[in-house]
């Protein structure tokens, strides 16, 4: 029997401790969740055949960042439209713009909200906020 789950979502961050407190409150309301330590294995995993529903990523990350990643996500005609989330410590205005830019759907400042950030996450794929 297939498990039913809301969504498929990566979560896209090279801290072990963000990627998990992501999962718990993903995992917590029947979402199953991709993990990415780095911008490379989340552009390897948005090729794959994975229906990879919505993304939340970082932005400051090694090697490749965030916002480049963003923009090379966007260029694969999967995930043209996919909703992505940037989850990110930085909060000027100038990275932010940058982003939507690129194609964010949404910046959400560290610490997150695990309530408001359910909500956005039901909003951009068109359900119920938990």
């Amino acid at each position: 029997m297939m498990e039913l789950y809301m969504a498929l979502i990566m979560v896209v961050d090279d801290s072990v401790i963000i990627r998990k407190q992501l999962m718990t409150s993903l995992t917590k309301h029947e979402h199953q969740v991709l993990e990415a330590a780095s911008a490379a294995a989340a552009i390897d995993l948005a090729r794959s055949p994975e229906p990879i529903q919505l993304i939340i990523s970082d932005v400051n990350m090694p090697g490749m960042n965030g916002l480049d990643m963003l923009a090379e996500i966007r260029s694969i005609p999967d995930h043209a439209k996919t909703p992505i989330l940037m989850l990110t410590t930085e909060s000027t205005e100038h990275l932010q713009r940058e982003g939507m830019e690129k194609g964010a759907n949404a910046w959400i400042v560290k610490p997150f909200n695990e309530e408001q950030l359910l909500a956005g996450i039901a909003h951009f794929l068109g359900g119920e906020s938990p």
